[in-house]
Protein backbone atom coordinates (compact mmCIF):
# COMPACT_ATOMS: atom_id res chain seq x y z
CA UNK A 1 0.00 0.00 0.00
CA UNK A 2 2.05 3.08 -1.00
CA UNK A 3 1.17 6.29 1.03
CA UNK A 4 1.20 8.57 -1.61
CA UNK A 5 -1.90 7.98 -3.42
CA UNK A 6 -3.69 7.66 0.42
CA UNK A 7 -2.41 11.69 1.22
CA UNK A 8 -3.34 12.64 -2.10
CA UNK A 9 -6.39 11.40 -1.95
CA UNK A 10 -7.01 13.27 1.41
CA UNK A 11 -5.95 16.70 -0.03
CA UNK A 12 -9.11 16.42 -2.11
CA UNK A 13 -11.16 17.08 0.42
CA UNK A 14 -8.88 19.77 2.74
CA UNK A 15 -12.00 21.03 4.57
CA UNK A 16 -13.84 18.04 5.73
CA UNK A 17 -10.12 16.39 7.02
CA UNK A 18 -9.37 19.83 9.04
CA UNK A 19 -12.48 19.40 10.51
CA UNK A 20 -12.35 16.13 11.80
CA UNK A 21 -9.13 16.96 13.19
CA UNK A 22 -10.34 19.28 15.04
CA UNK A 23 -12.98 17.57 16.20
CA UNK A 24 -10.57 14.55 17.27
CA UNK A 25 -8.54 17.16 19.14
CA UNK A 26 -11.07 18.82 21.09
CA UNK A 27 -12.71 15.63 22.39
CA UNK A 28 -9.05 14.20 23.26
CA UNK A 29 -8.70 17.72 25.23
CA UNK A 30 -11.90 17.32 27.25
CA UNK A 31 -11.64 13.67 27.42
CA UNK A 32 -8.05 13.80 28.92
CA UNK A 33 -9.15 16.23 31.27
CA UNK A 34 -12.02 15.20 32.75
CA UNK A 35 -11.24 11.68 33.37
CA UNK A 36 -8.06 13.08 35.21
CA UNK A 37 -10.99 15.35 37.26
CA UNK A 38 -13.45 11.87 37.45
CA UNK A 39 -10.41 9.99 39.02
CA UNK A 40 -8.86 12.72 41.50
CA UNK A 41 -12.46 13.71 43.07
CA UNK A 42 -12.95 9.90 43.18
CA UNK A 43 -9.98 9.44 45.09
CA UNK A 44 -11.29 12.09 47.23
CA UNK A 45 -14.91 11.08 47.82
CA UNK A 46 -12.72 7.47 48.67
CA UNK A 47 -10.69 8.89 51.13
CA UNK A 48 -11.27 7.06 54.45
CA UNK A 49 -12.78 9.53 57.17
CA UNK A 50 -11.27 6.96 60.03
CA UNK A 51 -14.77 6.79 61.78
CA UNK A 52 -16.68 3.84 61.76
CA UNK A 53 -19.02 5.62 59.34
CA UNK A 54 -21.41 2.53 58.67
CA UNK A 55 -22.40 2.19 62.20
CA UNK A 56 -22.71 5.69 63.10
CA UNK A 57 -25.14 8.78 63.57
CA UNK A 58 -25.13 11.96 65.32
CA UNK A 59 -27.98 14.40 66.81
CA UNK A 60 -28.49 17.42 68.74
CA UNK A 61 -30.37 18.48 71.43
CA UNK A 62 -31.58 22.04 72.08
CA UNK A 63 -33.06 23.38 75.50
CA UNK A 64 -35.25 25.90 76.27
CA UNK A 65 -36.78 27.37 78.98
CA UNK A 66 -35.79 28.40 82.80
CA UNK A 67 -36.04 24.89 83.91
CA UNK A 68 -33.51 23.57 81.49
CA UNK A 69 -29.84 22.45 82.84
CA UNK A 70 -27.29 21.81 80.30
CA UNK A 71 -24.95 20.82 81.95
CA UNK A 72 -27.49 17.85 84.03
CA UNK A 73 -29.41 17.54 80.76
CA UNK A 74 -25.81 16.13 78.84
CA UNK A 75 -24.44 14.29 81.58
CA UNK A 76 -28.45 12.38 81.79
CA UNK A 77 -28.16 12.48 77.97
CA UNK A 78 -24.59 10.44 77.67
CA UNK A 79 -25.23 8.31 80.35
CA UNK A 80 -28.54 6.88 78.78
CA UNK A 81 -27.08 6.89 75.38
CA UNK A 82 -23.93 4.59 77.09
CA UNK A 83 -26.28 2.16 78.70
CA UNK A 84 -28.43 1.51 75.77
CA UNK A 85 -27.72 -1.70 74.00
CA UNK A 86 -26.88 -2.01 71.07
CA UNK A 87 -24.51 1.47 71.49
CA UNK A 88 -21.05 0.67 71.74
CA UNK A 89 -20.37 4.45 73.06
CA UNK A 90 -21.07 7.57 72.69
CA UNK A 91 -19.83 11.38 72.97
CA UNK A 92 -20.24 14.92 73.05
CA UNK A 93 -19.03 17.15 70.09
CA UNK A 94 -18.44 20.28 68.97
CA UNK A 95 -18.19 19.12 64.91
CA UNK A 96 -18.67 16.03 62.28
CA UNK A 97 -16.17 14.94 60.48
CA UNK A 98 -16.68 15.73 56.69
CA UNK A 99 -19.91 17.43 57.29
CA UNK A 100 -18.61 20.77 56.54
CA UNK A 101 -18.91 23.03 59.32
CA UNK A 102 -16.60 22.94 62.45
CA UNK A 103 -13.50 24.56 64.33
CA UNK A 104 -10.20 25.14 63.15
CA UNK A 105 -6.63 26.19 64.84
CA UNK A 106 -3.66 27.74 63.93
CA UNK A 107 -0.39 25.54 65.27
CA UNK A 108 3.12 27.03 66.05
CA UNK A 109 5.70 25.02 67.14
CA UNK A 110 6.76 28.11 69.58
CA UNK A 111 4.92 30.83 70.75
CA UNK A 112 6.15 33.29 68.45
CA UNK A 113 3.19 35.30 66.17
CA UNK A 114 5.48 35.89 63.41
CA UNK A 115 6.35 32.07 62.36
CA UNK A 116 3.82 30.24 60.09
CA UNK A 117 0.76 28.38 61.46
CA UNK A 118 -0.29 25.10 60.55
CA UNK A 119 -3.72 24.86 60.13
CA UNK A 120 -5.79 22.02 61.56
CA UNK A 121 -9.56 21.02 62.40
CA UNK A 122 -10.56 20.63 66.37
CA UNK A 123 -13.15 18.40 67.75
CA UNK A 124 -13.85 19.67 71.23
CA UNK A 125 -14.96 16.41 73.10
CA UNK A 126 -14.14 14.04 76.10
CA UNK A 127 -12.89 10.75 76.43
CA UNK A 128 -15.51 8.74 75.20
CA UNK A 129 -14.75 10.29 71.29
CA UNK A 130 -11.89 7.64 70.44
CA UNK A 131 -14.12 5.10 71.35
CA UNK A 132 -17.34 6.42 69.80
CA UNK A 133 -14.97 7.20 66.31
CA UNK A 134 -14.08 3.99 66.77
CA UNK A 135 -9.84 5.12 66.51
CA UNK A 136 -7.21 3.41 67.42
CA UNK A 137 -3.91 5.06 68.64
CA UNK A 138 -0.99 4.08 66.78
CA UNK A 139 1.50 6.04 69.76
CA UNK A 140 0.85 7.70 72.94
CA UNK A 141 -2.25 7.31 74.99
CA UNK A 142 -5.75 8.59 75.26
CA UNK A 143 -7.16 11.60 78.17
CA UNK A 144 -8.37 10.56 80.81
CA UNK A 145 -11.96 11.40 82.71
CA UNK A 146 -9.78 14.00 85.03
CA UNK A 147 -8.14 15.61 81.94
CA UNK A 148 -11.50 16.71 80.08
CA UNK A 149 -12.20 20.47 80.94
CA UNK A 150 -15.78 21.49 81.34
CA UNK A 151 -16.60 25.42 80.45
CA UNK A 152 -19.12 27.69 78.98
CA UNK A 153 -19.67 28.47 75.17
CA UNK A 154 -17.94 31.80 76.44
CA UNK A 155 -14.88 30.77 78.08
CA UNK A 156 -11.54 30.74 76.28
CA UNK A 157 -10.99 27.76 73.71
CA UNK A 158 -7.28 27.36 75.47
CA UNK A 159 -6.43 23.59 76.29
CA UNK A 160 -3.03 21.95 77.25
CA UNK A 161 -3.18 18.19 75.73
CA UNK A 162 -4.32 16.94 71.86
CA UNK A 163 -4.62 13.92 70.21
CA UNK A 164 -3.75 14.23 66.30
CA UNK A 165 -3.79 12.55 63.35
CA UNK A 166 -0.43 11.28 62.08
CA UNK A 167 -0.93 13.66 58.75
CA UNK A 168 -0.91 16.67 61.48
CA UNK A 169 1.37 15.26 63.48
CA UNK A 170 3.74 14.85 60.27
CA UNK A 171 2.88 18.86 59.46
CA UNK A 172 3.88 19.79 62.78
CA UNK A 173 7.32 17.82 63.17
CA UNK A 174 8.34 16.46 59.68
CA UNK A 175 11.67 14.90 60.59
CA UNK A 176 9.27 12.20 62.31
CA UNK A 177 6.13 12.64 62.92
CA UNK A 178 5.57 8.76 64.38
CA UNK A 179 7.26 9.89 67.61
CA UNK A 180 5.65 13.08 67.97
CA UNK A 181 3.96 11.91 71.44
CA UNK A 182 4.98 13.90 74.18
CA UNK A 183 6.07 17.10 72.02
CA UNK A 184 4.52 20.51 72.25
CA UNK A 185 3.13 22.97 70.04
CA UNK A 186 1.40 26.72 70.70
CA UNK A 187 -1.98 27.09 70.37
CA UNK A 188 -2.17 30.86 69.99
CA UNK A 189 -0.16 31.44 73.54
CA UNK A 190 -1.21 28.25 75.24
CA UNK A 191 1.22 25.28 74.71
CA UNK A 192 -0.21 21.69 73.97
CA UNK A 193 1.15 18.55 74.56
CA UNK A 194 0.92 15.58 72.05
CA UNK A 195 -0.88 12.35 74.29
CA UNK A 196 -1.57 10.21 71.10
CA UNK A 197 -1.65 9.70 67.66
CA UNK A 198 -4.48 8.34 65.46
CA UNK A 199 -3.55 6.80 62.20
CA UNK A 200 -6.41 8.62 60.15
CA UNK A 201 -8.91 11.71 61.29
CA UNK A 202 -10.34 13.74 58.69
CA UNK A 203 -11.18 17.61 59.12
CA UNK A 204 -15.00 18.33 59.00
CA UNK A 205 -14.25 19.88 54.97
CA UNK A 206 -13.44 17.55 52.34
CA UNK A 207 -12.18 20.09 50.04
CA UNK A 208 -9.56 21.59 52.29
CA UNK A 209 -6.17 21.59 51.77
CA UNK A 210 -5.93 20.32 55.46
CA UNK A 211 -8.67 17.81 55.39
CA UNK A 212 -6.15 15.03 56.51
CA UNK A 213 -5.03 17.24 59.87
CA UNK A 214 -7.51 17.30 62.95
CA UNK A 215 -6.92 16.55 66.64
CA UNK A 216 -9.02 15.95 69.61
CA UNK A 217 -8.63 17.60 72.79
CA UNK A 218 -10.65 17.36 75.80
CA UNK A 219 -12.75 20.50 76.04
CA UNK A 220 -16.31 19.89 76.35
CA UNK A 221 -18.49 22.96 75.85
CA UNK A 222 -21.63 23.44 77.85
CA UNK A 223 -24.45 25.54 76.26
CA UNK A 224 -28.22 25.26 75.17
CA UNK A 225 -27.30 22.89 72.35
CA UNK A 226 -25.22 19.94 72.73
CA UNK A 227 -24.66 17.32 69.54
CA UNK A 228 -23.83 13.73 70.43
CA UNK A 229 -21.77 11.43 68.23
CA UNK A 230 -22.83 8.01 68.14
CA UNK A 231 -21.89 4.72 67.14
CA UNK A 232 -23.83 1.20 67.72
CA UNK A 233 -23.23 -2.33 67.01
CA UNK A 234 -22.42 -3.41 63.48
CA UNK A 235 -26.45 -3.83 61.95
CA UNK A 236 -28.02 -1.71 64.50
CA UNK A 237 -27.89 2.05 63.37
CA UNK A 238 -30.91 2.32 61.58
CA UNK A 239 -33.21 0.83 64.63
CA UNK A 240 -31.65 2.82 67.03
CA UNK A 241 -31.68 6.21 65.10
CA UNK A 242 -35.27 6.14 65.32
CA UNK A 243 -35.56 4.82 68.84
CA UNK A 244 -32.94 7.78 70.26
CA UNK A 245 -34.77 10.11 68.60
CA UNK A 246 -37.61 9.10 70.47
CA UNK A 247 -36.17 8.40 73.88
CA UNK A 248 -34.55 11.50 74.41
CA UNK A 249 -37.35 13.82 73.29
CA UNK A 250 -39.50 12.09 75.95
CA UNK A 251 -36.90 12.42 78.88
CA UNK A 252 -36.62 16.14 78.49
CA UNK A 253 -39.90 18.35 77.29
CA UNK A 254 -37.55 21.24 77.46
CA UNK A 255 -35.75 20.85 74.41
CA UNK A 256 -35.79 19.34 71.11
CA UNK A 257 -34.09 16.67 69.27
CA UNK A 258 -32.99 17.85 65.74
CA UNK A 259 -30.62 17.42 63.38
CA UNK A 260 -30.74 13.21 63.18
CA UNK A 261 -28.24 11.84 60.39
CA UNK A 262 -25.87 9.39 59.94
CA UNK A 263 -22.44 9.47 58.69
CA UNK A 264 -23.07 7.45 55.79
CA UNK A 265 -25.82 10.30 54.78
CA UNK A 266 -23.21 12.87 55.86
CA UNK A 267 -20.54 11.90 53.32
CA UNK A 268 -23.16 11.72 50.47
CA UNK A 269 -24.31 15.30 51.45
CA UNK A 270 -20.70 16.53 51.51
CA UNK A 271 -19.48 15.16 48.43
CA UNK A 272 -22.98 15.54 46.66
CA UNK A 273 -21.54 18.34 43.83
CA UNK A 274 -18.06 16.45 43.34
CA UNK A 275 -20.76 13.38 42.63
CA UNK A 276 -22.42 15.22 40.08
CA UNK A 277 -19.75 17.05 38.24
CA UNK A 278 -18.28 13.38 37.80
CA UNK A 279 -21.94 12.50 36.60
CA UNK A 280 -21.76 15.43 34.14
CA UNK A 281 -18.54 15.18 32.75
CA UNK A 282 -19.06 11.43 32.36
CA UNK A 283 -21.81 12.16 30.03
CA UNK A 284 -19.68 15.06 28.17
CA UNK A 285 -17.34 12.18 27.49
CA UNK A 286 -19.70 9.98 26.03
CA UNK A 287 -21.44 12.36 23.88
CA UNK A 288 -18.09 13.98 22.42
CA UNK A 289 -16.88 10.63 21.67
CA UNK A 290 -19.74 9.83 19.73
CA UNK A 291 -20.11 12.53 17.89
CA UNK A 292 -16.44 12.10 17.18
CA UNK A 293 -17.19 8.85 15.94
CA UNK A 294 -19.80 9.80 13.90
CA UNK A 295 -17.96 12.43 12.47
CA UNK A 296 -15.04 10.20 11.05
CA UNK A 297 -17.78 7.34 10.18
CA UNK A 298 -19.27 10.13 7.99
CA UNK A 299 -16.17 11.86 6.07
CA UNK A 300 -15.23 8.07 5.79
CA UNK A 301 -19.07 7.22 4.00
CA UNK A 302 -18.99 10.35 1.93
CA UNK A 303 -15.28 9.64 0.67
CA UNK A 304 -16.24 6.41 0.02
CA UNK A 305 -19.13 7.69 -2.17
CA UNK A 306 -17.37 10.03 -4.08
CA UNK A 307 -14.63 7.06 -5.07
CA UNK A 308 -17.01 4.34 -5.66
CA UNK A 309 -16.19 4.08 -9.76
CA UNK A 310 -12.80 4.32 -8.51
CA UNK A 311 -12.83 1.74 -5.59
CA UNK A 312 -14.28 -0.83 -8.51
CA UNK A 313 -11.83 0.01 -11.12
CA UNK A 314 -8.99 -1.20 -8.28
CA UNK A 315 -11.00 -4.07 -7.93
CA UNK A 316 -10.98 -5.40 -11.47
CA UNK A 317 -7.85 -4.78 -11.67
CA UNK A 318 -6.64 -7.53 -8.72
CA UNK A 319 -6.84 -5.20 -5.76
CA UNK A 320 -8.24 -7.47 -3.12
CA UNK A 321 -10.65 -6.65 -0.51
CA UNK A 322 -8.08 -6.85 1.91
CA UNK A 323 -6.09 -3.78 0.47
CA UNK A 324 -9.33 -1.69 -0.01
CA UNK A 325 -9.82 -2.16 3.75
CA UNK A 326 -6.33 -1.38 4.38
CA UNK A 327 -6.53 1.67 2.19
CA UNK A 328 -9.09 3.51 4.64
CA UNK A 329 -8.19 2.40 7.69
CA UNK A 330 -4.55 3.70 7.20
CA UNK A 331 -6.57 7.23 5.71
CA UNK A 332 -7.94 7.13 8.98
CA UNK A 333 -5.32 6.46 11.22
CA UNK A 334 -3.53 9.78 9.05
CA UNK A 335 -6.56 12.20 10.23
CA UNK A 336 -6.61 10.30 13.49
CA UNK A 337 -3.14 10.88 13.99
CA UNK A 338 -2.94 14.24 13.23
CA UNK A 339 -5.85 14.93 15.74
CA UNK A 340 -4.60 13.70 18.69
CA UNK A 341 -0.96 15.02 18.03
CA UNK A 342 -2.74 18.48 18.45
CA UNK A 343 -5.04 17.10 20.77
CA UNK A 344 -1.75 16.41 23.00
CA UNK A 345 -0.72 19.75 22.80
CA UNK A 346 -3.88 21.02 23.76
CA UNK A 347 -4.11 18.38 26.98
CA UNK A 348 -1.10 19.55 27.93
CA UNK A 349 -1.68 23.30 28.20
CA UNK A 350 -5.17 23.12 29.13
CA UNK A 351 -4.06 20.84 31.89
CA UNK A 352 -1.40 23.19 33.06
CA UNK A 353 -4.61 26.38 32.55
CA UNK A 354 -6.47 23.82 35.03
CA UNK A 355 -3.97 23.54 37.42
CA UNK A 356 -2.62 27.48 37.77
CA UNK A 357 -5.99 29.01 38.18
CA UNK A 358 -7.98 25.99 40.21
CA UNK A 359 -4.17 25.13 42.37
CA UNK A 360 -5.71 21.64 41.52
CA UNK A 361 -3.02 18.64 41.37
CA UNK A 362 -1.11 18.02 38.06
CA UNK A 363 -2.36 15.27 35.43
CA UNK A 364 0.06 12.61 35.14
CA UNK A 365 1.73 12.39 32.39
CA UNK A 366 0.89 8.94 31.27
CA UNK A 367 -2.96 10.53 30.37
CA UNK A 368 -1.96 12.21 27.14
CA UNK A 369 -0.42 9.12 25.56
CA UNK A 370 -3.21 6.79 27.00
CA UNK A 371 -5.71 9.22 25.59
CA UNK A 372 -3.54 9.30 22.23
CA UNK A 373 -4.14 5.72 21.80
CA UNK A 374 -7.37 5.79 22.85
CA UNK A 375 -8.94 8.29 20.68
CA UNK A 376 -7.16 6.17 17.62
CA UNK A 377 -8.80 2.59 18.28
CA UNK A 378 -12.25 4.57 18.39
CA UNK A 379 -11.33 6.28 14.75
CA UNK A 380 -10.13 3.03 13.41
CA UNK A 381 -13.39 1.14 14.91
CA UNK A 382 -15.41 4.22 13.16
CA UNK A 383 -14.17 4.06 10.38
CA UNK A 384 -14.23 -0.04 10.32
CA UNK A 385 -17.77 -0.37 9.36
CA UNK A 386 -17.46 1.71 6.38
CA UNK A 387 -14.12 0.61 4.88
CA UNK A 388 -15.79 -3.07 5.37
CA UNK A 389 -18.58 -1.75 2.83
CA UNK A 390 -16.09 -0.18 0.60
CA UNK A 391 -13.96 -3.58 0.27
CA UNK A 392 -17.20 -5.26 -0.93
CA UNK A 393 -17.65 -2.77 -3.73
CA UNK A 394 -17.73 -5.08 -6.62
CA UNK A 395 -15.12 -4.99 -9.87
CA UNK A 396 -18.60 -4.43 -12.57
CA UNK A 397 -19.06 -0.84 -10.99
CA UNK A 398 -16.57 0.52 -12.52
CA UNK A 399 -18.18 -0.17 -16.31
CA UNK A 400 -21.22 1.68 -14.85
CA UNK A 401 -21.42 5.53 -15.43
CA UNK A 402 -21.95 7.99 -12.62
Amino acid sequence: MEIGPILRALTRNKLGVILIALQIAFTMTVMVNAIFIIIERSKAMARPSGLDEPNMFYLSSTGFGDQFNSEVTEQDDLQLLRNTPGIIDAAPINAIPVSGSGSSDGLRLENDPTLPIVGAAVYFTDEHALNTMDLELIAGQNFTDNDVLYKRSSEGRDYSKAVVSLALAEALFPEDGHSAVGRIFYSGVYPVQISGIVETLQAPWPSSSMVERAMIVPVNFISSTSTYLIRTEPGERDRLMVETEEVLASNNSNRIIRGLKSMEETRAESYRLDSAMATILLTVIVALVFITSMGIAGLAIFGINRRRKQIGTRRALGATQGEILRHFMIENFFISGVGVMLGAVFTIGFSIMLSSLFESPTMAWYYTPLGMVILLLIGQLAVLGPAARAARIQPAIATRSI
